[in-house]
């Protein structure tokens, strides 16, 4: 394989950014302008304690930024019932919850019986009440980054070993893995991710907003386009790096919830027509915050994973989610993952 270390101050320098970008088919969510450039500018903008080898890999990701949609094709039927819910964050949906479950499979089974409830006094609700109207984002977050910390501790005893080949052999696996949660987070940076409005407006509308369904397509890859987002536009609008959250998964959640409530922004612009208007402040600056609040996202989980893959590997626990811990639950088979210690 050849790899092309490559930078963001180089992206732009040799003209490739745009090209690049632009070449690529436009797909679902964010469109692959954005979501390549979230993950470009994430990658350049790694701490010095970060994976910064990733950056030899940058071109690659910015590449396949939007791969993981190429497998929600009607054509492959498994795959894309697997992939779907895996791209959006329906909360308003799973609202009847108290806590969102720390386990993928304890979500499905509370949105299960909540469709069983549901389809004795609402049968409409109830045909919306499942993992396609929930989704499943958060989860998807989660097992990616799981995998790339094992990606990275891999990485590192390749390196302690001395064999440079099989360390190379890893780190694509780093970058392999990056594409699809960086393609997760990028769209859980967009608002219409997250919430049951992703395509039009659902139920009441006092305000007048759209039902439309293109107003997805306006926003994240239209407007994208108009006004020629690059990876330098995102990194300006990314946050201090912060890669030390206490519990990730909480982490993950607030910064969901924190697009989700931006939902209705969206609509507004629309309404006024923002998204025809290449120069309209408001609608700019809607996309560079998300965007920027992407890339600051996954820097910062790319270089949480580097800093937890150095720690010494969970071996005390033989069966951690197994029947043996108090929190087991019979009917997924296992325990929900536990609270950072941290």
């Amino acid at each position: 394989m050849i790899t092309i270390p490559i930078t963001l101050r180089r992206l732009a320098a040799l003209g490739i950014a745009t090209a690049m970008l632009s070449s690529a088919q436009s797909a679902l969510a964010w469109g692959h302008q954005a979501h390549a450039a979230i993950d470009t500018a994430a990658i350049a903008e790694l701490p010095a304690d970060g994976p910064v080898f990733l950056r030899d890999y940058a071109a690659y990701v910015a590449l396949s930024a939007t791969v993981p949609d190429s497998w929600r094709t009607n054509s492959e039927p498994f795959s894309k019932a697997e992939e779907d819910p895996n791209h959006g964050w329906f909360r308003e949906r799973f609202a009847f919850l108290k806590h969102v479950p720390r386990s993928r499979y304890a979500f499905v089974l509370a949105v299960y019986r909540e469709h069983e409830r549901l389809a004795r006094s609402d049968p409409d609700a109830a045909r919306h009440m499942n993992v396609r109207g929930t989704g499943l984002l958060a989860y998807a977050v989660m097992e990616q980054y799981g995998h790339l910390v094992v990606d990275m501790r891999q990485v590192r005893a390749a390196r302690a070993a001395n064999d440079d080949d099989l360390a190379r052999a890893m780190e694509q696996n780093c970058a392999a893995t990056i594409v699809r949660l960086g393609h997760y987070i990028g769209d859980g940076s967009q608002p219409l991710h997250d919430t049951i409005n992703s395509d039009g407006w659902i139920g009441a509308d006092p305000a007048g907003y759209t039902r439309d369904p293109t107003i997805h397509a306006r926003f994240e890859s239209k407007y994208v386009k108009a006004i020629g987002l690059t990876p330098r536009d995102v990194a300006e609008h990314m946050a201090p790096v912060d890669h030390q959250h206490d519990d990730l998964f909480d982490a993950v959640l607030a910064f969901l919830d924190r697009s989700g409530d931006l939902m209705e922004e969206v609509y507004r612009l629309d309404k006024r027509d923002a998204f025809a208007d290449p120069t309209d402040a408001d609608a700019r600056r809607l996309v560079y915050e998300r965007t920027g609040a992407g890339a600051s996202m996954l820097r910062d989980v790319m270089a949480r994973a580097w800093l937890e893959s150095a720690r010494a590997q969970d071996n005390d626990h033989a069966d951690l989610l197994g029947p043996s811990n108090p929190a087991y639950d019979p009917a997924t088979g296992t325990a929900p993952a536990p609270m950072d210690p941290r």
